[in-house]
This record gives C-alpha cells, sequence and structure tokens, in this order.
C-alpha cells in the first residue's frame, strides 16, 4: 500500500513529498490504522482496509467534513484524501495527538456538543446511506423524528437480525410491540433534526493536547441529539458534570434517562447483527424493560 499512498500524498504536497516513518496505531476491530511521517516532519493518520464495503471511506469523509460545518462544535480531523479507484481502501486524516483530557475537557465537551447538536435542518437523515461499524446505515428523509428513529432505525436493524436467523420469534415480536409503544415512550416535543455524530461511544472521542475535544469516526446524520447523548453512556460514559453542563446549554426534554436505552436498543441490535449472539440478551433486557 505505500506506493499507492505515496502518490496520493505527492498529489497533494507535490512530488518531494515521501514517507519517512510508519507506525501502527491501536483503533477499532474494522480497519488497520497507522500514523505517517513525512519527510518534512509532518504528521498524518491513515485507516486502512483490504477489501472495504462499497463506498466506505468515502461515507465516512463526508461524515466527517458534514461535522466540520458545526462552527462551535468539537474539534473534527481534516479529511486530507481518500486512496484511489471506485472503491477507496484507505483514508488520509489529519493527525489529532490524544492527551490526558484536563479538568475543564468535559465542560468544553459538553458546550462543544451541544454547538454541534444545534446545528439543524428541515428533515431528519441524510442525503445518502452512510455505515455504522460496517453496517450500512440507513438515512432517508423523514419530517418526523419519531418515524426516522423507528422506521431507519430500530426497524432496519430488526430486519437485518431476522434474515440472518439472529432473533428469536417471541424478541422479534416484541421489537413489534415496542416499537408500537414508541410515542409513548419517547417525549419529542420541540425536538428538531440535530447534527449528530452517530457512533459517539467513547472511543471515538478524546482530549487533545491543547485540551480540546475531538470526535471522529462518525456515522453522521441529522438525527435525534438523545441518540449521541445515549450512545456516551452503553459502555460506561462521562462523568455527570458532563450532562449538567449540556442540559444547561441546550436544555434536554424531561426523562432523558429513562428513556435512554430505548436509543441504545439501536446500537444493540447492530452488534447483535455484526458479532452475533453474544449480544443476545442485552437486547432482551432492554425490550423487556420497555413492553
Amino acid at each position: 500500500m505505500l506506493p499507492e499512498l505515496t502518490a496520493v500524498l505527492q498529489s497533494v504536497y507535490g512530488e518531494s513529498v515521501k514517507i519517512q516513518s510508519t507506525s501502527s496505531v491501536g483503533g477499532g476491530s474494522i480497519n488497520q490504522c497507522q500514523a505517517l511521517t513525512l519527510n518534512y516532519g509532518k504528521k498524518l493518520f491513515v485507516k486502512s482496509h483490504a477489501a472495504p464495503p462499497q463506498g466506505f471511506f468515502a461515507k465516512e469523509a463526508e461524515g466527517l467534513n458534514l461535522l466540520c460545518q458545526a462552527e462551535n462544535g468539537p474539534r473534527v480531523p481534516e479529511v486530507v484524501a481518500l486512496g484511489p479507484g471506485d472503491n477507496a481502501q484507505f483514508l488520509i486524516l489529519e493527525y489529532l495527538q490524544e492527551a490526558g483530557p484536563n479538568a475543564e475537557f468535559y465542560v468544553r465537551f459538553a458546550q462543544a456538543l451541544a454547538g454541534m447538536h444545534a446545528v439543524t435542518q428541515d428533515r431528519f437523515g441524510l442525503d445518502h446511506e452512510n455505515f455504522i461499524g460496517k453496517t450500512p446505515q440507513q438515512n432517508e428523509w423523514e419530517s418526523d423524528g419519531l418515524v426516522f428513529f423507528r422506521e431507519r432505525r430500530i426497524r432496519f436493524q430488526q430486519e437485518l437480525a431476522r434474515k440472518s436467523g439472529r432473533l428469536p420469534k417471541a424478541m422479534d415480536q416484541n421489537l413489534d410491540r415496542l416499537c408500537e409503544r414508541l410515542p409513548d415512550l419517547l417525549d419529542l416535543t420541540g425536538e428538531r433534526p440535530a447534527l449528530c455524530h452517530g457512533d459517539l461511544w467513547s472511543g471515538n472521542y478524546f482530549c487533545d493536547a491543547d485540551g480540546r475535544p475531538c470526535i471522529f469516526d462518525p456515522a453522521a446524520h441529522y438525527g435525534l441529539r438523545e441518540t449521541d447523548l445515549a450512545m456516551m453512556q452503553l459502555f460506561g460514559g462521562p462523568p455527570e458534570k458532563f450532562f449538567d453542563v449540556y442540559n444547561e446549554a441546550f436544555p434536554l426534554n424531561p426523562g432523558y434517562s429513562e428513556r435512554r436505552e430505548i436509543f441504545n436498543l439501536y446500537h444493540l441490535l447492530n452488534h447483535l447483527n455484526l458479532f452475533g449472539g453474544s449480544y443476545l440478551s442485552s437486547v432482551q433486557r432492554t425490550v423487556e424493560q420497555f413492553i
């Protein structure tokens, strides 16, 4: 891959550019990640996959560019270039240096996330599909946020699990019951389409060397902002101070903590589809809690 990387970098920075060194970087379970140092000292971040789903890195690049539109939002790595061909096998990004969070990090992060969520438009969704992990993410436009969440998130993942044989009949029926109850369970009063990261677990944000909150690896769309907050709490989560500051900057409707796990059902179903039966009990517990 190095010759292709070098060729793309030279098309961006000039023919004198060479890759001086590479080092592996820990990342998710899908892609290989490397830090590149160029011959004049600039550092870049590269994600690669030998056989990515069609459009995988192009959609990620579009998502990062979309999140960059939030002037008051978290820092987002700049997209440098995509690999060549109809289905790029790598994505080159600005390198962001991670640092330990300082005392003000979660205050700044909450304020920045509220600023990003304040970016809105007329409908829920996006003008193209993208990915949540390696799973296609359906983003057809909807005027109603509840319909968008029910049909493009829960129902879509439900159908994938049904087709793969990973969804027992009783749980499938219970998911139908939950979907019927969503209007009573979700208070979406006044909620407008919010610019959302879409996959905001703790591995997809950090503090940079200047104390700024950084976000990456998005499944970006205009959706319900509480889905981002809920995902932050699925595998642990930030301190309560974060939510206090967010709620002060962009108040939530009452009862968020009671409905939070409904939003995370999307991610649990996706994990069931990606990784199999180890997530079945988590899906079952969440569904039974609300039917």
